[in-house]
């Protein structure tokens, strides 16, 4: 392999570490938020990185310093050859995480210890059954909470990613807290935030404050301490005093973390997403696929981006209507 540059770095000097791969934009789950209410349109095959693609293009982001690799979808477990870009992608001298719906995980518990995966993101966005299905359009929470138990028994660390919308889930906030009182899971409540086809509007939205301050009241301020965060770290994170698990705040629209922003997305189509808020892409398949150099094409994306939230510093309804973006299934979480 050709040795290049390290470090990907943007006009603000913040080093991009942390690429986040698309394997699919299909998922077997139909959540509202995420996939608008009629599906997504289905593409030809060769519209998107086939696994060597994907692998030889993973490759060319680890030379320019990439430390972390996360395999998103879509749901990227339901990928015809999972496994084998699990395995492969396990060799690169990255640490390797996965985000999932964790439908099917059970099937791959041994690829990830393979891997070398230790971090495993689940979407679980209600601990109540019927609520769960209703978010999902489809009927696996049983199967899900089984698998997470599956996976706390087998060591990995597991986060629960939960997007708090007002009239949805927003009751459950205390419900999850409490899971982490005596399991040892991470939960991470995520801001709703707007993309094509999901119907956001500023009032669905639960802020980090809002938040924040319904754990203050249950609980009292001398029951929790705020845990130090890490550098790159998303979320403000806490933990009930004693408690196994940890609990924490990934604030988007109302409290962004840009400042220290290291990721890049790249979607299963292939191209590079510099921002979720974003509105340009860069085609980094097609540039492969005509042999041209991938580095400087990656430096110029990057080079681009915008201090934060793409270049839209405050939110409204309005806003989120012209705000021209994909639907969250075919960005990858």
């Amino acid at each position: 392999m050709i040795e290049t540059q390290k470090n990907i770095v943007d006009k603000f000097g913040r080093v991009h570490d942390y690429l986040r791969i698309s394997l699919t934009e299909r998922c077997n789950l139909r959540c509202f938020y995420c996939m608008p209410e009629e599906g997504i349109k289905l593409r030809d095959k060769a519209e998107f990185m086939s696994a060597e693609e994907t692998l030889a293009i993973a490759q060319t982001f680890v030379a320019m310093g990439v430390k972390k690799i996360r395999l998103t979808g879509g749901e990227p477990l339901i990928k015809k050859n999972a496994e084998y870009l699990i395995r492969e992608l396990g060799k690169l001298p990255v640490e390797l995480a996965i985000t999932t719906n964790a439908v099917i995980i059970d099937r791959f518990i041994d690829v990830m210890k393979e891997a070398g995966i230790k971090a495993i993101n689940v979407s679980l966005d209600s601990l109540v059954e019927d609520r769960f299905n209703k978010i999902s359009r489809r009927n696996y929470f049983v199967e899900i909470m089984k698998n997470i138990d599956l996976l706390l028994q087998n060591d990995f660390t597991v986060k629960i990613n939960v997007v708090v919308i007002r009239g949805v889930n927003d009751d459950e906030i205390i419900d999850f807290i409490e899971w982490t009182r005596n399991t040892a899971v991470h939960v991470r409540f995520i801001e709703f935030m707007p993309f094509d086809g999901n119907n956001w509007n500023w009032e669905k939205k639960v802020s980090y404050e809002e938040i924040l301050t319904t754990t203050n009241n249950h609980y009292g301020k001398s029951q929790l301490y705020k845990i130090e965060d890490q550098p790159n770290d998303t979320s403000r994170n806490f933990r009930l005093l004693e408690a196994k698990g940890t609990f924490g705040i990934i604030s988007s629209v109302t409290n962004p973390f840009c400042e220290s922003c290291n990721r890049i997305r790249l979607t299963a189509d292939g191209k590079i997403k510099n921002c979720l808020f974003s509105q340009s892409e860069t085609d980094l398949l097609t540039a492969y696929r005509n042999n041209l150099e991938l580095e400087p094409i990656i430096r110029e994306s990057i080079s681009t981006k915008e201090k934060e939230r793409g270049g839209n510093e405050k939110f409204s309804d309005e806003m989120a209507e012209t705000l021209k973006n994909r639907s969250m299934t075919t960005i990858g979480g």
